[in-house]
């Protein structure tokens, strides 16, 4: 995962709303309606914030019926998930080398 991919991921990931929307997703597939329904966010609002969700391959739209449903594309999160963690461990190395020179003044 390059940079390029994670900046749309970061900046749809920082939105409280879209937050709330992934979470709801998480417990199962669900419609704008059935979103609206659950979350303080008109169906307009949560079909916007959808679209910024699908758009960083956060989640897919399913159509079952004459329903479109939304679920979150796990594989997306996880990437990031371990992307963060490298840059976290090459922090670690670095602050680790810098404690290094400064025990050795």
């Amino acid at each position: 995962m390059t940079t390029s991919t994670l900046v749309p991921v970061f900046a749809a990931l920082g939105d409280e709303t879209r937050w709330s929307i992934l979470a709801a997703l998480g417990e199962g597939d669900a419609s704008a309606s059935a979103l609206a329904g659950s979350l303080p966010v008109t169906r307009q609002a949560i079909a916007k914030h959808l679209a910024v969700l699908q758009e960083a391959g956060l989640v897919e739209s399913i159509r079952v019926g004459r329903e479109l449903r939304y679920r979150v594309l796990g594989a997306q999160l996880s990437e990031t998930a371990r992307r963060l963690e490298s840059i976290g461990n090459e922090w670690d190395l670095r602050l680790a080398a810098i404690k290094r020179i400064a025990e050795e003044l």
